[in-house]
């Protein structure tokens, strides 16, 4: 039987899932019982760093670099859904598949820098919560950090899965209707905006931003997150039938969620580009955006925009403990459970280690786009793993990656190796 107590820990109870065999009954409403883990990983990249890549790329360039978030979104969901692939299939995370399949040396290095790409993310999360405290409540930077991290650790360690995913849904909703509103209230150029979502240009001087909007949408920790929460909705490995239910209904959840966080992601840059760069005004801190938005949209917007915010931190640091939970976990070849030691030093490593970072950040708004930039450098190594991984037949089996799937994830691994090279010259001849 299920351990009853473990309904009241987070993720307790994929320990029990991944041992019983439980077969679903699946009826024509039961894909929304599958809508979550998903909307998890969306929040990943509808966080504060995205925040301060969209504004800065937004009230820099206008509508010309929507595409990236098209091009981002396209690889998220093809990278997300065949991560998901590997949790459905074989019952491990990416990390715990990567300790166990993979040569100790390479695996253990890989996932040390996919720990500090962790706290990469959670110092923009947490960051981004501070300074919307300070926006709705003059708190200081640092006191806010500190409050923020303290919420977050409380929720991971007190709440079951299925109640913080509930609560990421509703951030996610309150952020999307905040957007609306804020864009509600502009005159967009629509027919710009649908072109820039489609067509590629390279600005002088956009790179790092470009860097930082790839980095804030298709982000390492997210795919080790994925790996993990998707076994929440786990039942009979044995069952063929099953495992192609649950795959069927997964990719459902991830394309859904995809396209919201795309929608949120356009939003920002449209809603910079229609107030900012329309007016010649760069932005360059999330404080100033607020601020410059109260005359062109009036107090109201400047108020919402600080909620939204708020909620973004909030919900993001959550994400981003629970994803350093999986992988130092997954090190120890142990599924993520804040019952285990290992999942609790992950939680801790990740949010007390931004936390410290955060005290000696000069700018936070540059400290935001700095953290999505390491990001997008330590994605390809994750990608790497993540390719061999759901090709080998050894640890897929019949569910491994064909010759066409191949092709598209190595086309994606190339194009953002490609983008990497790109900054490290820019960064080089200025």
């Amino acid at each position: 039987m299920l351990n009853i107590k473990k309904l009241f820990s987070p993720l307790g109870l994929i320990k029990d899932l991944k041992r019983k065999d439980h077969t679903p009954s699946f009826g024509a409403l039961d894909i929304f019982k599958y809508i979550g883990p998903g909307l998890l990983v969306t929040v990943g990249f509808i966080d504060p760093g995205n925040w301060a890549a969209n504004i800065g790329v937004g009230s820099g360039y206008g509508y010309t670099l929507l595409w990236i978030v098209t091009l981002s979104t396209i690889m998220l969901i093809v990278l997300q859904h065949n991560v998901a692939h590997l949790g459905i299939a074989t019952g491990l995370c990416l990390s715990e598949a990567a300790t166990i399949y993979i040569h100790p040396k390479v695996s253990k290095a890989i996932l040390s820098f996919a720990v500090m790409a962790s706290v990469a993310t959670s110092l923009a999360e947490i960051l981004g919560g501070a300074i919307a405290l300070n926006m709705l409540f003059q708190i200081p930077i640092k006191i806010g950090a500190i409050l923020i991290t303290i919420f977050v650790i409380i929720m991971l360690l007190t709440n079951s899965y299925r109640k913080i995913e509930k609560w990421i849904i509703g951030f996610v909703s309150i952020i999307g209707l905040s957007f609306l509103y804020e864009l509600y209230l502009v005159d967009v150029d629509w027919v710009k905006v649908g072109v820039s979502w489609v067509v590629p240009s390279f600005p002088k001087g956009s790179m790092l931003l470009l860097m930082s909007v790839l980095g804030a949408v298709v982000m390492p920790h997210n795919l080790f997150l994925h790996s993990e929460v998707i076994q929440s909705r786990q039942w009979n490995l044995k069952d063929e039938k099953v495992i192609k239910k649950q795959l069927k209904y997964e990719f459902a959840d991830t394309l859904f969620s995809m396209i919201i966080g795309w929608a949120i992601n356009s939003a920002m840059i449209i809603l910079a580009a229609a107030t900012f760069f329309k007016n010649s005004i760069k932005v360059d801190e999330l404080q100033q955006a607020q601020k410059l938005l109260a005359p062109l949209l009036g107090s109201k917007a400047t108020v919402v925009f600080g909620i939204a915010l708020l909620f973004a931190g909030v919900a993001s640091s959550i994400t981003s403990g629970m994803a350093g939970g999986s992988i130092v976990s997954g090190m120890y070849g142990e599924p993520y459970d804040v019952k285990d030691n290992h999942s609790r030093i992950g939680i801790i490593i990740s949010l007390l280690g931004a936390l410290i970072l955060i005290f000696f950040v000069g700018s936070p708004f540059k400290g935001l786009i700095l953290s999505q930039v390491f990001l997008s450098v330590q994605l390809p190594f994750t990608i790497a793993i993540q390719i061999y991984l759901t090709s080998s037949k050894k640890v897929m089996g019949k569910y491994a990656n064909g010759p066409y799937l191949i092709t598209v994830l190595s086309v994606i691994a190339a194009i953002v190796t490609f983008l990497n090279i790109k900054l490290l010259v820019d960064f080089l001849t200025t």
